[in-house]
C-alpha cells in the first residue's frame, strides 16, 4: 500500500512539475521570438514578466466557454481534454530517481501513447463542424503519421544499439560515448520528426494561420484552447527530454540532464524564430523519400551489427 501511495505522489510531483514547465516554456518562447524580432516580449507583469504565464492561464480559463452551434458537442468538449491527457500520460514512461514507472518496455509505452494523441486532434477537427478545422486536422493526421513512421524506425535502430526496450538502459549505454556523436545523421532525422511531430515551425500546417485561419482549434476558445495549448508544451517538452535520453548521455540523475533538456526546448523556439513554414508536397516527399530510406538503411545495419556480434559471442 505505501508503495501504491509513493507511486501515487510521484506521478502527481512530477505532473505539476511539468505544468509548470509548460507555463515558463511559454513564457521563454514569447521572450526568446521577442528578442529574435528586436523587441522586448512579455515585460509588464512581476520581474521581467515572469508572472505572465499565470496571468495567461487565469484569463483564459475565466473567459466564457462558447461552443458552436452545429458542432458534435461531447466530442467537441472533450478532445482537448484527453489530448492533455495523453500528453501527460506520455510523461510516466520518463525514468525517474525514485523510479517511479520505468517498466521494461517504456519505449513501446511511448510508441503507443504518441499515436493516440493523432486521434484527439483529428476529433477536434471533425467535431467543430467547420471545413477549416476539419481541413486542419486531416492535415495533422497525414504529417503525424507520416513522420511516425520515420521516429519508430529510428527508435528501433537504436533499440538495436541498446538491446532493451527500457529508457534507462540508454544513461549506461551512453557512459562514455553519446549516441550524438555514434549516429549523427540519425539524430538530425530524430529532430526533425520531432518538430514535424508536435505541429511545430516550419512543419505547423495543422494551424497555417496564413491560409487555415488557426487549424484544428479554430472554434476553441478560453479553456478548451488552453487545454490544447497546454498539451502541445507538453509534448515538445517530453520529445527534448527523449532527445536528451536517446542521444544527449540519457543521465537522468544528474542537473546537467536538464540543462540538455531546456537547451533541446530552446531549438524548438529558435527554429520557430528562423525558418518558414514548408510547402506542404515537399513536407510528404522529406517524410516518405528522404526519412524513410535512411532510417531503413540505418535500422538494417544496427540489426546486422546485433547478429554479427551473436555470431562472435557464439
Amino acid at each position: 500500500m505505501s508503495d501504491l501511495i509513493s507511486l501515487l505522489v510521484s506521478s502527481l510531483i512530477l505532473l505539476v512539475c511539468v505544468l509548470v514547465g509548460v507555463a515558463f516554456l511559454t513564457l521563454l518562447e514569447r521572450k526568446v521570438l521577442g528578442y529574435i524580432q528586436l523587441r522586448k516580449g512579455p515585460n509588464k507583469l512581476g520581474l521581467m514578466g515572469l508572472l505572465q504565464p499565470f496571468s495567461d492561464a487565469i484569463k483564459l480559463f475565466t473567459k466564457e466557454q462558447v461552443y458552436p452551434y452545429m458542432s458534435n458537442y461531447y466530442m467537441y468538449y472533450m478532445s482537448p481534454v484527453f489530448n492533455l491527457f495523453l500528453s501527460l500520460l506520455l510523461w510516466m514512461s520518463m525514468p525517474f530517481f525514485t523510479h517511479l514507472f520505468s517498466f521494461n518496455f517504456g519505449i513501446l509505452f511511448f510508441l503507443c501513447i504518441s499515436s493516440l494523441s493523432v486521434y484527439t486532434i483529428m476529433v477536434a477537427g471533425w467535431s467543430s463542424n467547420s471545413n477549416y478545422a476539419m481541413l486542419g486536422g486531416l492535415r495533422a493526421v497525414a504529417q503525424t503519421i507520416s513522420y511516425e513512421v520515420s521516429l519508430s524506425l529510428i527508435l528501433l535502430s537504436f533499440l538495436f544499439l541498446t538491446g532493451s526496450l527500457s529508457l534507462t538502459m540508454f544513461s549506461k549505454y551512453q557512459e562514455y560515448l553519446w549516441f550524438l556523436f555514434l549516429c549523427l545523421p540519425l539524430s538530425m532525422i530524430w529532430f526533425v520528426s520531432s518538430l514535424a511531430e508536435t505541429n511545430r515551425t516550419p512543419f505547423d500546417f495543422a494551424e497555417g494561420e496564413s491560409e487555415l485561419v488557426s487549424g484544428f482549434n479554430v472554434e476553441y476558445s478560453s479553456g478548451g484552447f488552453a487545454l490544447l495549448f497546454m498539451a502541445e508544451y507538453a509534448s515538445i517538452l517530453f520529445m527534448s527530454m527523449m532527445c536528451s535520453m536517446l542521444f544527449l548521455g540519457g543521465n537522468y540523475m544528474s542537473f546537467t540532464f536538464f540543462i540538455k533538456l531546456v537547451f533541446m526546448s530552446f531549438l524548438w523556439i529558435w527554429v520557430r524564430g528562423t525558418l518558414p513554414r514548408y510547402r506542404y508536397d515537399k513536407l510528404m516527399y522529406l517524410s516518405w523519400k528522404s526519412f524513410l530510406p535512411v532510417s531503413l538503411n540505418y535500422l538494417f545495419f544496427f540489426s546486422s551489427l546485433s547478429v554479427l556480434s551473436l555470431v562472435l559471442i557464439i
